[in-house]
């Protein structure tokens, strides 16, 4: 019986996670010859502020990152 566990940043939409079961299951299927029926996806959202990365927070990463394409943007407009 596969349990397979996914740790993801917040973010994902619904119809995100549904094409995570979906591919997961089949894959499962596919290369394991595992059933669905006996096959369980658990997808955890972890808030990007406890997940860190690089030294930093994810959500640093993500509000620095953004900064940056604000300004680039605005320096292409002049």
């Amino acid at each position: 019986m596969p349990y397979v566990r996914i740790e993801i940043t917040d973010g994902a939409t619904y119809e995100q996670k549904l094409q995570i079961y979906k591919e997961t299951t089949e894959m499962l299927q596919r290369i394991l010859n595992k059933k669905p029926e006996y096959t369980f996806v658990v997808i955890e959202e972890v808030d990007n502020k406890s997940w860190g990365h690089m030294g930093t927070s994810v959500h640093e990463i993500r509000m620095r990152e953004a900064k940056e394409r604000e300004e680039a943007a605005a320096a292409g407009k002049t």
